[in-house]
């Protein structure tokens, strides 16, 4: 899902409400069907900046970072989050729709990372944001599933790289939570046939990925490193 209505930045929304004193920063994703996202650009709360912006343009990224450094100085937790996709089977897949999302949810998460190297403080935190797409077998969505499935290597390999800094890297890795965004893409049908897939029969709730997202940016995690935490109802598990 895109934007502030989707399910990142509902789950930054309630992680918010929790969370105070920690110098974060999150990649954004622009709004591919019109537009740019405006996540945050009016000011939520006395703690939040919005920098408006697209993960996959690397100026954009820059002047995100300009932003952190001018206002905080340094980041202890960093979530790269960006992420969108559209089904395509193989046979049907086109260079454009391939570039595009690779382009986003790949080479806009390892460019995410790597800026804010410099602004991260030694034993802060690395959060991805995955897709259980990479873990299960869904028709049309290979693209989108190979653009998120890297996560889980560059976290094993950045840890390695990392060590000397004591930072973490995660990947959260979520399922289908009910945002306000999904309610606008989902029929009833939709919706019913995707919570068919969950063994409670019920979608996420974004404070359920919150909850699951402050465990591993916080010092609670602190002996957790290089792993991904899969929170999607046991839908991958089955």
């Amino acid at each position: 899902m895109y934007g502030h209505r989707g399910v990142v930045g509902e789950t930054s929304k309630a992680a918010r409400s929790r969370s105070r004193g920690v110098r974060s920063a999150r990649s954004n994703t622009p709004d591919r069907t019109g537009g740019r996202t405006r996540a945050g650009t009016r000011r939520r709360a006395r703690h939040v900046t919005g920098v408006q912006g697209d993960a996959a343009n690397l100026d954009d990224l820059d002047r995100l970072y300009d932003t952190v450094k001018r206002e905080k100085g340094s980041l202890d937790v960093l979530r790269a989050s960006a992420g969108g996709g559209e089904p395509a089977p193989l046979g049907e897949i086109t260079e454009a729709q391939f570039d595009t999302w690779f382009g986003l949810n790949a080479r806009g998460t390892l460019f995410t990372v790597q800026k804010a190297l410099p602004l991260l403080n030694d034993g802060g935190s690395i959060l991805m944001t995955g897709s259980n797409a990479s873990l299960g077998a869904f028709p049309g969505w290979s693209v989108y599933a190979g653009s998120k499935a890297v996560q889980q290597a560059w976290a094993r390999v950045w840890l390695n790289e990392l060590k000397d800094r004591r930072i973490r890297v995660s990947v959260l890795t979520p399922g289908q939570v009910a945002t306000a965004k999904q309610a606008e893409l989902f029929d009833e049908a939709t919706k019913r046939q995707f919570e068919s897939l969950i063994p409670r029969g019920q979608m996420g709730r974004p404070d359920e990925i919150a909850t699951a997202a402050l465990f591993l940016a916080s010092d609670d995690s602190s002996y957790v490193n290089g792993m991904e935490l899969v929170a999607d109802g046991g839908t991958t598990a089955l």
